[in-house]
């Protein structure tokens, strides 16, 4: 035995040795996990944002690929005989049947629907609350751009296959929400009668739409969602994190734990971390019980039905137009009942999707940036995004304008204009209020950097004078406080032509509004001179 093992020992070292390096001959692999363990990532809890939302996608893969074995995407009609006894013998599509077998009699699959169902709103979730932290540090801006633009593409995906996925059922709710999205489409003037027709196979319900959506919801949508997370993760890895400001952190200085070992072993126990909640919430939690609405008939439409909450946008942007906005012209009606919230909504969209270059373009800032902001350090960004964040909660909530009316005793008249005030004038108040709150908390970080914070000691001077003494921060607060950099408002300047033009002075007072107000940092000759006159 003594003589055998080391034998056995060194051949297995040989072969593994020589397979890594029959792999690395012919990939190159190894300076690549080299390059990339060298890595820094930042270890701020705001960071694992992203990771919960990447982890949330793998378990929505893993799950799906499972359902995908038991679900039929057919709208051929049935007569359900599983083992639900209250829907027994009741005529419904094969896509009905097959989701509620999945449920009642494939082992684990009511389980494992539920995590994938409880899995896409997380998904969705980490996404949104990822990209309101990179909004509101400014980590968006210059190199970071493109990477803000394929993130937002990444939340409008998620959307759509979580709204694809939740169709496919072919139960009442789902086909409520179907019919919603055929009112919308058939609301575009010229076309919208023809895109609904091609889109449902004939007229709504049709014959081919749960079909199209689930060819969407497990091939298209998902390579998408997947190319774009890869596209994504390259550019984190070219531009590297953003960091949080702090003593020995610059714009060119990462500071963080390499990805390997350190930060790979704290993604795979958070990975798990993440799976094993989403476990716990799918068992105990019962979401989307098809059971209880039924099969869709177009004939019973029951109340208080609610869309994903990632969609009540586009619901309660319908809801809060008032009545008859609609006439006839040229033949045909234009429903600008439907235009306008699809024009607005568009119109948001877009103004997200391209923030990082209107701002750029209003500051005239080209400098690369590395080190993340704090939001009150940049007022108006802040202010901007209190207000969008208004704007998409009111719409939000007009989605279950019913339910708050029945729940809190309210007329539906009443909620609904409540809530057009806050979509329309709640922007407006939010901004104002948030701006006025980022500056007021820049003066107080400015009076505790120059005279410390209150340490609660009363001191009795020789003279008869009571003072509270102040303490000075450490280096590492002090730090946080004073290191950001404000940029003043663009100057007007002739062009070649020694003129200035309309759009010269346009952007000129964009950039004066976006920097009023501004407080500027604190300079180290008024440190010194401000602890001079303490001690």
């Amino acid at each position: 035995m003594s003589t055998a093992s080391p034998t056995t020992g060194t051949q297995k070292r040989s072969f593994t040795t020589a397979a890594a390096v029959y792999v690395n001959e012919r990939t190159s692999v190894a300076g690549f996990i080299k390059e990339l363990g060298r890595k820094a990532f930042p270890d701020h809890w705001s960071f694992l944002l992203g990771e919960v939302a990447l982890f949330s996608f793998v378990v929505i893969l893993i799950s799906g690929t499972f359902l995908t074995f038991f679900f039929q995407a057919s709208m051929a009609e049935v007569h359900y005989d599983g083992s639900y006894v209250p829907l027994k013998g009741v005529e419904m599509s094969v896509a009905m049947a097959s989701t509620l077998d999945i449920s009642f009699d494939i082992r684990g699959g009511l389980f494992v629907r539920q995590m994938h169902h409880w899995a896409a709103l997380l998904f969705v979730a980490a996404i949104g609350l990822h990209m309101l932290r990179i909004y509101f540090t400014g980590a968006f801006r210059k190199p970071r751009e493109f990477n803000w633009v394929i993130g937002f593409t990444l939340f409008i995906l998620a959307m759509a296959e979580g709204f694809t996925g939740y169709s496919l059922p072919d139960d009442l709710l789902s086909g409520n929400g179907l019919r919603i999205i055929d009112g919308l489409v058939k609301g575009i003037p010229l076309v919208g009668t023809w895109i609904s027709f091609l889109l449902f196979g004939g007229e709504f319900p049709g014959t081919q739409i749960v079909g199209r959506l689930y060819s969407l919801h497990i091939m298209i949508l998902p390579a998408l969602v997947i190319a774009f997370i890869a596209l994504h993760l390259v550019f984190v890895v070219v531009h590297k994190h953003t960091q949080y400001a702090g003593p020995g952190k610059t714009q060119q200085n990462a500071v963080g734990p390499p990805v390997l070992p350190v930060y790979a072993a704290k993604a795979g126990g958070f990975f798990f971390i993440i799976f094993g909640v989403i476990a716990l919430i799918a068992s105990l939690f019962t979401i989307n019980p098809i059971w209880n609405y039924g099969p869709y008939d177009p004939s019973p439409v029951s109340a208080g039905t609610q869309p994903d909450w990632y969609i009540g946008f586009a619901d309660g942007a319908l809801r809060l137009i008032p009545p008859g906005w609609e006439f006839v012209w040229l033949d045909r009606t234009w429903s600008f009942n439907i235009l306008v919230p699809l024009i607005a909504i568009g119109i948001f969209i877009v103004l997200v999707l391209l923030y990082p270059f209107i701002e750029a373009w209003i500051t005239g800032d080209k400098r690369e940036h590395h080190i993340a902001d704090r939001p009150r350090n940049a007022p108006t960004r802040t202010a901007i995004g209190a207000a969008g964040v208004t704007f998409y909660a009111g719409l939000w909530a007009a989605a279950s304008s019913d339910i708050l009316a029945t729940h809190f005793s309210l007329t539906m008249e009443g909620v609904i204009h409540a809530l057009q005030a806050v979509v329309i004038l709640g922007p407006f108040v939010a901004f104002f209020i948030a701006k006025r709150v980022c500056i007021a908390l820049q003066k107080k970080d400015r009076e505790i950097v120059l005279h410390g914070f209150e340490s609660g000691r009363i001191v009795r001077l020789p003279g008869g004078e009571f003072i509270e003494v102040h303490e000075q921060l450490d280096e590492y607060d002090r730090w946080r406080l004073v290191s950001f950099e404000t940029y003043e408002p663009l100057m007007i300047r002739p062009n070649a032509r020694g003129k200035i033009t309309v759009g010269q002075r346009f952007r000129a007072s964009l950039s004066r509004w976006f920097f009023e107000d501004r407080i500027a940092p604190v300079t180290k000759g008024e440190i010194e001179s401000g602890h001079g006159g303490h001690h």
